[in-house]
């Protein structure tokens, strides 16, 4: 047998061979359902902190103009990640500032009738209550309405002081409280 015969005979063979294999090949298939359960979820923080809980913010008064005209902070920044649309509100935690010092009796001073606040940089997508300074309110305030959901909705406030030339020297102590809720 001539050599280029033996290659046809072994070229067909082999061709039968993978014919004869692929048709004993066997396949099958699988298949999973995936459910993702989510819930609606909102953080408020504090861009500085990373946390809920700010750096205190020192107003000092050292002169007449700071009475004449109130005494500003820097901006404090705050940050939601909210999976929906959201408010953000503003209130004090209570009616009347805490005072540390030697008058007696201790003053009664109303933080609504001394501290404002004003969202001084708003990246929520949400319209703003707060666009120049205002007092806080004894109950709560909204600051933002319908900001957009995401993982970044950054916004930030000013506090001004404005106590006048009425309250004793001491220490005058207030806390902030922000509430973020979705809608």
């Amino acid at each position: 047998m001539s050599a280029t015969k033996m290659r046809k005979i072994f070229t067909i063979f082999f061709i039968l061979l993978a014919f004869a294999r692929s048709a004993d090949a066997q396949t099958t298939s699988v298949t999973q359902t995936i459910t993702l359960t989510i819930v609606n979820s909102i953080g408020l923080t504090f861009t500085g902190s990373g946390t809920s809980t700010g750096s205190t913010v020192t107003l000092p008064f050292a002169s007449v103009a700071d009475y004449s005209n109130g005494v500003t902070s820097a901006d404090q920044a705050m940050v939601v990640q909210s999976n929906k649309s959201f408010n953000v509100s503003i209130k004090s935690s209570s009616t009347n500032f805490t005072y540390t010092g030697s008058v007696t009796p201790t003053p009664t001073v109303s933080i609504a009738s001394v501290l404002q606040v004003w969202v001084s940089v708003n990246s929520t997508g949400g319209s703003l209550s707060y666009t120049t300074y205002s007092y806080i309110p004894s109950g709560s305030a909204t600051l933002i309405n319908s900001g957009s959901n995401g993982a970044s909705e950054t916004f930030s406030v000013r506090y001004k002081a404005l106590p006048g030339f009425s309250l004793p020297g001491g220490t005058y102590t207030a806390s902030i409280l922000y509430t973020a809720t979705q809608l």
